[in-house]
């Protein structure tokens, strides 16, 4: 194997802030992904951002539009709902701004997130019981209300209702399209608020480009009318409706499963050496499983949400896998 030494000097910037290092994430050639499937597949790597996820963006977005509007100010707390990445995007970015937080979890959300979230001094609260209609997320957000309505001067950052979270993603989405990899032809985009997936869809419209977007889901997921069923892998999917989503500007929706999810880690682990979490299989799953429906010499991109240490526990342990899908070995994927 041959390997050559890059030898030129880069120059970068100097930030003002870790906030100024949220997006600008890099593009990367899955160049060995692409010579399986026979098209050109290109990972967008946001686990680049500063606190490991997509989040961040939306973290800040609505960080900052808070602050700018007078809804948070120094003694505010802000209080949000998470499986995980989001509660770690506002903890970076409220710990910047010396802003109180808490955070609702439940028990899918892994232990290294809710080590993170106690090292940034974020106050957290466990719901233990799903609401029979809503699930998990329906819990936590009951909760959260209750909280409004206990403490003054709090603010609901609401990452499934609030403007800027699919704001936030014109600017991925700008990023994507500046890539030097010719006209796009197909985005995959993994559902759970649909912010992303949204932001997205905008700035296609907007610009009225041809790229076709494709929605990934969770099996189990109700966003496009399943029936809601138990998920093991956090933050794929959604047990309540999105208020943003609109079924109209997505052309394709592609169910995964948990199992499927680890399938698509692994792939882009061997095959890449990208170590992702669930929602990044998920779509690596999907890729590969509508490939031979697209056109040779398609370009298609696919948004890599978060990083795969969160993960570390449930998809790549081999016992955790032992337990829930009867497999243990990865080499048996």
């Amino acid at each position: 194997m041959k390997v050559v030494a890059n030898s030129k000097i880069l120059k970068f910037d100097v930030s003002n802030s870790i906030l100024e290092t949220i997006g600008k994430t890099p593009m990367v050639n899955l160049s060995r992904i692409s010579n399986i499937t026979g098209i050109s597949v290109y990972g967008k790597l946001e686990m680049s951002n500063p606190g490991g996820s997509i989040k961040d963006r939306t973290a800040y977005s609505i960080i900052k539009k808070g602050l700018i509007e007078g809804t948070i100010n120094a003694d505010t707390t802000v209080v949000e709902s998470s499986s995980g990445n989001m509660a770690i995007g506002l903890a970076q970015v409220c710990s910047y701004f010396k802003i109180s937080l808490t955070i609702v979890v439940d028990p899918k959300t892994n232990s290294q997130t809710l080590k993170i979230l106690k090292a940034y001094g974020v106050n957290i609260e466990k719901i233990s019981t799903p609401l029979k209609e809503g699930g998990f997320l329906g819990a936590r957000l009951k909760r959260v209300k209750e909280i409004l309505n206990e403490k003054p001067n709090t603010f609901w950052t609401n990452q499934y209702a609030n403007e800027a979270n699919p704001k936030a993603h014109h600017q991925t989405m700008a990023e994507i399209m500046e890539a030097k990899v010719g006209p796009l032809d197909y985005l995959l985009v993994a559902t759970s608020t649909c912010g992303t997936l949204m932001g997205c869809a905008d700035f296609i419209e907007e610009h009225n480009l041809s790229t076709k977007l494709i929605a990934v889901d969770a099996e189990g997921s109700v966003l496009f009318g399943q029936a809601s069923k138990k998920r093991l892998i956090p933050g794929h999917g959604a047990g309540l409706p999105s208020r943003f989503l609109k079924k109209g500007v997505v052309d394709r929706v592609v169910h995964i499963t948990d199992w499927g999810c680890i399938k698509g880690c692994y792939q882009l682990l061997k095959e890449e050496s990208i170590l992702a979490g669930g929602s990044s299989g998920a779509v690596i799953s999907a890729m590969l499983q509508i490939a031979p429906e697209l056109p040779s010499g398609s370009n298609v991109a696919v948004i890599l949400c978060d990083r795969g240490e969160r993960y570390i526990e449930t998809i790549y342990n081999p016992e955790w896998r032992k337990k829930h899908f009867g497999i243990k070995d990865v080499y048996e994927l």
